[in-house]
């Protein structure tokens, strides 16, 4: 596969992530913001550009067992804060300097895993959904009903529709006792961006779409991980504009770039 052949997915994430770094530096957002957008960036387009999925199924079950070691180490090692309702909210992973958001690092590479692997394909989904479930986070309890509602559209399997509806309730659950402070250039960007400009609104929107449009029709992979992704994304961009969780590539964050990067360098996987 050519680096023309992944242009698609190359651009799904440049679009959004340029068009937020530009709104960042040049509307006072603090000067690393920018930095660090373009720095993953840079990184995820290297994923994009030259890696390959795991072709063996041992491969396969190591990368699945890291991703969902993940999304549980804020358990044990993340920063806690907390949620208006007083509940413990633990997303985020401490790695260097940064703080990354591990259901955005983790779930879009766990789609695609799960719609590569019909056998696999619920529990691997359900796995992901107890993990955002004791953290609580909505956002990826939401990105993860949608990856399985795009899945379910494809492959009709009952087992996924099944958990659409356990993961639907769920991210309800995770949404009422998992809401904190919005934080500026991180929570509610297009709201952010409306109130400077209408204009700059619609831009940083339309940038978005551009990235969910060209994942759902245009990047290759097969329909299943297509549709799979695509829901997940959409998940993660319903829930920033619903409520106060970051804005995936235009808002500041390093880890749904990375996690999409990712998630899109996995080219070719068998299916099973």
């Amino acid at each position: 596969m050519t680096i023309r052949d992944r242009m698609p997915a190359l651009l799904a994430l440049a679009i959004p992530v340029l068009c937020g770094t530009a709104w960042m530096a040049t509307s006072g957002a603090p000067s690393h913001y920018p930095l660090v957008n373009l720095g993953a960036l840079a990184l995820a387009l290297l994923l994009v550009a030259f890696a390959r999925g795991p072709h063996t199924a041992l491969s396969r079950h190591i990368l699945l067992g890291a991703l969902l070691v993940v999304m549980l180490c804020p358990l044990v090692i993340g920063p806690e804060i907390v949620s208006t309702s007083g509940d413990r909210v633990v997303r985020w992973m401490p790695l260097g300097p940064l703080t990354l958001h591990t259901g955005m690092l983790a779930t879009p590479a766990l789609a695609v895993l799960a719609a590569r692997n019909r056998i696999l394909a619920a529990p691997i989904l359900l796995a992901a959904l107890f993990a955002a479930l004791l953290q609580p986070d909505a956002a990826t309890g939401f990105a993860l009903t949608f990856a399985a509602i795009g899945l379910h559209h494809v492959t009709r399997d009952w087992k996924v529709g099944l958990v659409c509806i356990a993961a639907f309730f769920a991210s309800i659950l995770m949404a009422l006792a998992g809401e904190i402070a919005p934080q500026p250039f991180v929570e509610r960007v297009l709201v952010e961006a409306s109130l400077q400009s209408v204009a700059l609104g619609i831009a940083l929107a339309l940038a978005l779409l551009a990235s969910f449009a060209l994942v759902l029709f245009a990047i290759p992979f097969s329909r299943e991980v297509r549709f799979a992704l695509a829901g997940t994304l959409f998940g993660f961009g319903v829930m920033a504009l619903m409520s106060n969780y970051p804005t995936p590539f235009i808002g500041y964050g390093a880890a749904p770039i990375l996690g999409f990067g990712l998630a899109l360098g996995l080219h070719r996987i068998p299916a099973r």
